[in-house]
């Protein structure tokens, strides 16, 4: 409703404003269920990017309460989760020790993620997801629709529940990032 509120407005006011994409549609070069896929992946982050980039430090680390999470660190959690998922999907393990070291507190938020992410720019979380989200379109790209479908071996859960369950829990953060958008101090 707000939305369409406001392109009322601008077409009355003859404003042009950019919103994410409006449609889904496979993006190129992938095949058609994980273009689309990726179409909704990349439109949720478009919208917490728009949401977040702006923050300056004190924004960015605004803790809501002591049992709340920084807006930058739910950025690192979607970033954890989604690489969690590339090897869980593409090679069929949870974290090695490498990974643990630099994902898990971001993954699991929290007491330890309140304390380690604090004291950086908005930018150097979307930097991370952003070259998170590279390596998950590279990867993807290198399979097909007969693969998304499929269940993950010796699991009863399909690779493409596995990136359906990405994007719905980067959308739930989005409302939780927004949330605490609309709590910030003036």
């Amino acid at each position: 409703m707000k939305q369409s509120l406001l392109i009322l407005l601008m077409l009355i006011q003859g404003a042009t404003y950019s919103f994410a994409q409006l449609t889904i549609s496979p993006a190129k070069g992938y095949d058609h269920d994980i273009g689309n896929m990726i179409s909704m992946l990349e439109d949720l982050r478009a919208r917490i990017i728009r949401s977040t980039e702006g923050l300056n430090q004190a924004q960015t680390d605004f803790l809501l309460d002591e049992k709340a999470n920084r807006i930058g660190a739910m950025i690192m959690h979607l970033a954890a989760t989604e690489v969690y998922y590339q090897a869980y999907t593409f090679e069929r393990r949870s974290f090695n020790e490498e990974e643990k070291a630099k994902w898990e507190t971001a993954l699991y938020l929290g007491e330890d993620a309140r304390n380690e992410f604090v004291g950086k720019p908005i930018s150097y979380y979307l930097d991370a997801w952003t070259e998170v989200r590279v390596k998950t379109k590279e990867l993807l790209k290198t399979k097909d629709d007969d693969w998304f479908s499929s269940n993950i071996e010796g699991e009863k859960v399909s690779n493409h529940w596995a990136w359906f369950h990405v994007m719905e829990h980067q959308a739930n953060h989005m409302g939780q990032i927004n949330m605490l958008r609309s709590r910030l101090p003036e």
